[in-house]
C-alpha cells in the first residue's frame, strides 16, 4: 500500500486552529481515529487542565532500538497579521501551499501521518513511534509530559527527529531559551505628593537597564564555531526585553509593574547566571532605596518556561543517521529553540530535520513547497528503509 495523501492531510491540520492560546483536542482526536482507522492504537496524554493533550503511537515490534518522528501540533497567531488568503485554510499557489502551520511544523506532521500506511506494509526490525506536542511554541510545556509517557510505555528508542524546518539540512545545536518576569510591588499614593509612594515603574525602569546592559556586555564577547558545531548567529548569549506592564493612570505613583524578558544562552553557557547577576544588582542598587521607603516593597524574579539548549553530539546515533541519509557532510546550528534539547537532556540521541523555511514560520503567508514536501516524504522512506533493513 503506497502513502497516503499528504496534502489532503496537511488540509485537515490547518484548519484545526491551534493557536497555543486555544484547545488542540480536535486535531489530537482526529488524529488518534485516522491512526484507529488503520489500526493503530494512540495513547492520548493529556495536560492537568484537559484541554490540551499529545499523542504517542507506534508501529512496528516492541522493541528497543526505535525512531520518533517528532512534532508539535500548535502554532503561533495570525492576529494583526496581513494574509492573502485564510490562514486556517490550506491554499496552493504557484508550487506552495500557505496557510499557518504549513512550515511550522504542520508540513512534517503530515508527511509522518502519511507514511502509516507505508509503515504498516513493513517488515519493520524497530518501532517508529509518532509523538506529537502541545504548546511547543510557549515555552515547550507539552513535551515533558510526553517524555515522560514514553519512558513509561515505550521501549527506548534509539533517535528522535524533531522535523522542525530545516529545508530538510540536518540540524544539531540551538541556543537555550528561558522566559522571566521580573515583577516591582511598591507603594501606591497621588501623584501631588509622590515622596509618599514607592513607584514601581521607577524601579523597574533600574532594573530593565541593568538587563540591556548586560546584553550589550555579551554582545561583546562572540563565542566562534567549535569542533561538531558551527557558529550560531548572533554568536553570544542574548537577551530581549520582550513586554513591560505597571502602574494604573498617569496621577498614581505606581504600585507594581512587571516585565517579561528572554535570556537565549549558547549551548555552552550557564542559564541562571545572569539571573544571579540579576538578583545581586537588585539587592544591592534597587531593594535598599525600596525597602527604606516602604518595607513591604518586593522585587521577585520567575522563571515561567525554560527550554534546555541543544548541544552538538557529532558522534551520535541521531545525527549521523540524518547526514547518511540527507548527504550531508555536517550539521548547522539554528537561531531558534526547539523540543530537541528536551529529547537530549532525557538521554535520546536526536537531530532536527524537517522540510519548510523557518524564515516564513510565524510570518503572514507562511507557506511550504511542494518540492519542499516530496523531498520530506523521500527522506520519510529512507527512514523507514532504515528501519526496516
Amino acid at each position: 500500500m503506497p502513502h497516503a495523501d499528504p496534502i489532503g492531510l496537511l488540509d485537515h491540520l490547518i484548519a484545526f486552529d491551534t493557536v497555543s492560546n486555544r484547545s488542540n483536542r480536535a486535531l489530537i482526536d482526529w488524529v488518534a481515529d485516522y491512526l484507529t482507522c488503520h489500526g493503530v492504537d494512540a495513547q492520548i496524554v493529556a495536560s492537568p487542565t484537559g484541554n490540551k493533550a499529545n499523542l504517542l503511537a507506534s508501529i512496528g515490534p516492541p522493541v528497543e532500538g526505535g525512531i520518533v518522528l517528532s512534532g508539535h501540533t500548535d502554532v503561533v497567531p495570525v492576529d494583526g497579521q496581513d494574509w492573502s488568503s485564510n490562514p486556517f485554510r490550506l491554499t496552493e499557489r504557484n508550487g506552495a501551499y500557505y496557510g499557518r502551520g504549513t512550515a511550522d511544523m504542520k508540513g512534517f506532521v503530515a508527511l509522518a501521518l502519511a507514511m502509516v500506511p507505508e509503515l504498516l506494509t513493513r517488515d519493520l526490525r524497530v518501532p517508529v513511534h509518532l509523538a506529537f506536542t502541545h504548546d511547543e511554541e510557549t515555552g515547550c510545556l507539552g513535551v515533558p509530559a510526553l517524555i515522560e509517557a514514553m519512558q513509561a510505555s515505550v521501549p527506548r528508542p534509539a533517535i528522535v527527529v524533531v522535523g522542525e524546518p530545516t529545508m530538510l539540512t540536518p540540524v544539531n545545536a540551538h541556543k537555550g531559551c528561558y522566559f522571566h518576569e521580573t515583577t516591582v510591588t511598591g507603594r501606591e499614593a497621588h501623584s501631588s505628593a509622590p515622596h509618599l509612594g514607592v513607584s514601581a515603574i521607577s524601579a523597574l525602569v533600574k532594573i530593565a537597564g541593568f538587563l540591556d546592559a548586560e546584553a550589550a556586555e555579551a554582545a561583546r564577547h562572540p563565542v566562534p564555531a567549535s569542533a561538531g558545531r558551527g557558529a550560531f548567529d548572533p554568536p553570544w548569549n542574548t537577551l530581549n526585553l520582550g513586554w513591560i506592564e505597571g502602574g494604573s493612570a498617569a496621577n498614581i505613583v505606581a504600585n507594581h509593574a512587571s516585565l517579561v524578558w528572554d535570556y537565549r544562552p549558547l549551548p555552552d553557557a550557564d542559564p541562571d547566571a545572569v539571573v544571579g547577576r540579576l538578583e545581586r544588582f537588585v539587592s544591592e542598587q534597587v531593594l535598599p532605596d525600596l525597602l527604606a521607603r516602604c518595607p513591604e516593597a518586593e522585587v521577585r524574579t520567575e522563571r515561567i518556561a525554560g527550554v534546555p539548549a541543544f548541544k552538538p553530539d557529532p558522534d551520535g546515533a541521531a545525527e549521523s543517521l540524518a547526514c547518511a541519509l540527507t548527504g550531508a557532510n555536517s550539521s548547522r546550528t539554528v537561531a531558534f529553540a526547539s523540543e530537541a534539547g528536551l529529547y537530549q537532556r532525557a538521554g535520546l540521541s536526536t537531530v532536527i530535520l524537517g522540510p519548510g523555511d523557518i524564515a516564513v514560520a510565524h510570518k503572514p503567508d507562511e507557506y511550504i513547497t511542494q518540492d519542499q514536501l516530496d523531498d520530506g516524504m523521500t527522506l520519510l522512506y529512507r527512514l523507514a528503509d532504515w528501519a526496516t533493513a
